[in-house]
C-alpha cells in the first residue's frame, strides 16, 4: 500500500510538472499588451516593402488573428514584427522570442516534434524558377546545372530525391534566405531556384525585369503551409484556429487571397495570377492541421 501511495505521489508530481510547464502565451500577450509576430521578408505569403512595412497574404491574415485575440482578451494589441528566416524560425518559437509566426512554413511530422501548427491556410506546390531563355523546362534538364535552394527548407529534400530518381548530377548552392537564393539565379550564379511556387512568383514580381523569369517543370511536392506556434499551447492554438475559421466563414480570407494573388501587388504592381488550388480550397472547406506526409509526398 505504501509503495502504491509513493508511486501515485510521483505520478501526481510529474503531472503537476507537465501542467506547470505548459506554455500560456495568451497570458504573456495580455500582460505586455502586444504580440511578437514572426513574419517573412521575401516570401510569396509575406514580404517587406522596406521601412518596417510588412505585407502579404499571411502577414495580413496574421494581423486579423491578432485583432481577434485582442477582442478575446478585451484589449487592443500592438504588433511587434520580427523578421524570421528558415533557419531561426523554430528556435525563436521555442525560446519565446516570438509568440507565433505566419510566414511560409510547411507543416511536417518532423517539425511537429518541436512546435505546433494552426489550421492550414495555404497548400503550396514546389516548383522551380529559371531564366525564361534558359531552355530548362523540367527536372530532367538540370543535369550538369547549378541549383539554388534556401538553407533550412524542405525543398532541399525534395530536389535531392528527384535527382536520385532521375539519376541526375548537378551542383547545389545555398541561399541564406529566399531573396538571397533568387539573387543567385538573377546574377547567373545558379541556373534554377527550387522553392514554393508562391515564393518564386513573389520574387519574380519584385525583380527588375519580371519577364526575364519563368516558373517551370513538374510539381515536386504538395505542402500544407500554416502558422507555427509553441508546442503544447492549447489556448493559443484554439484562438488562432478560431480566427482562421472565422475568416474562412465570413469570406474575408477569400477576399484577402484575391487581393494578394489575383490583383496587382506592390512594389511593382505585378499580378501573380495564381488562382486558388483545389488543395487549398479543400483545406478551407475542412479546416485541419495535417502534416505534409498526409498529402502523399
Amino acid at each position: 500500500m505504501k509503495k502504491q501511495l509513493i508511486a501515485l505521489s510521483i505520478l501526481a508530481l510529474a503531472a503537476g510538472s507537465v501542467i506547470a510547464q505548459a506554455p500560456d502565451t495568451l497570458a504573456k500577450i495580455s500582460e505586455r499588451g502586444a504580440v511578437n509576430l514572426g513574419v517573412r521578408d521575401s516570401s510569396g505569403l509575406g514580404f517587406t516593402l522596406g521601412g518596417g512595412k510588412y505585407v502579404g497574404f499571411h502577414t495580413e491574415m496574421a494581423e486579423r488573428i491578432v485583432d481577434d485575440i485582442g477582442k478575446q482578451l478585451g484589449k487592443p494589441l500592438k504588433i511587434n514584427y520580427q523578421v524570421i528566416t528558415s533557419q531561426n524560425r523554430i528556435p525563436l518559437i521555442q525560446n519565446g522570442t516570438i509568440d507565433f509566426e505566419c510566414g511560409s512554413t510547411t507543416n511536417s511530422k518532423a517539425r511537429q516534434k518541436d512546435v505546433d501548427f494552426a489550421f492550414t491556410t495555404y497548400v503550396e506546390e514546389v516548383r522551380m524558377a529559371v531564366k525564361a531563355n534558359s531552355g530548362i523546362k523540367s527536372i530532367n534538364d538540370l543535369g550538369g546545372k547549378t541549383l539554388a535552394v534556401t538553407t533550412g527548407t524542405t525543398s532541399v529534400q525534395h530536389i535531392r530525391k528527384k535527382a536520385r530518381d532521375a539519376n541526375l548530377d548537378f551542383k547545389q548552392v545555398m541561399g541564406k534566405d529566399h531573396a538571397d537564393s533568387f539573387l543567385l539565379l538573377e546574377s547567373d550564379r545558379a541556373d534554377a531556384f527550387v522553392m514554393d511556387g508562391s515564393i518564386l512568383a513573389a520574387n519574380i514580381a519584385k525583380a527588375k525585369n519580371p519577364k526575364d523569369f519563368a516558373i517551370v517543370g513538374e510539381v515536386l511536392s504538395v505542402e500544407p503551409i500554416a502558422c507555427m506556434l509553441p508546442k503544447g499551447d492549447a489556448k493559443l492554438k484554439k484562438a488562432i484556429d478560431d480566427s482562421i475559421v472565422r475568416q474562412i466563414q465570413d469570406g474575408s480570407l477569400a477576399k484577402l487571397y484575391d487581393k494578394w494573388f489575383m490583383q496587382p501587388i506592390p512594389p511593382n504592381n505585378v499580378t501573380l495570377n495564381m488562382p486558388m488550388s483545389e488543395s487549398t480550397k479543400a483545406a478551407w472547406a475542412n479546416p485541419n492541421d495535417k502534416p505534409m506526409e498526409d498529402y502523399g509526398n
